[in-house]
């Protein structure tokens, strides 16, 4: 049965310090770029689609129309008056 020496659990903590320093720099340097890049690629995306929706859309110059949803029915609900009182000690 083999036991943890003091000097390799402080080599294993050093270590995992030294990685967690080196990722965190990398992050602070390639961050901005790695950002940078998938909003590129999202503004892409986007003007893509926009396009696409552009092309396969019939649109007619200089000719309006007005879609009109379904109307919502009001309630014809007689609430009630409201009436105004005091509290008697």
């Amino acid at each position: 049965m083999q036991e943890a020496s003091l000097q390799g659990v402080l080599k294993i903590i050093l270590i995992i310090i030294l990685i967690y320093y080196v990722f965190k720099v990398l992050t602070r340097l390639f961050g901005p770029l790695l950002f940078k890049y998938v909003t590129k690629k999202a503004g892409e995306k986007f003007e893509q689609q926009f396009n696409q929706y552009q092309q396969t859309s019939p649109s007619t110059k200089g000719e309006t129309t007005i879609e009109k949803g379904p109307k919502k029915k009001s309630s014809n609900k007689d609430v009630g008056e409201y009436i105004d009182y005091e509290e008697i000690d």
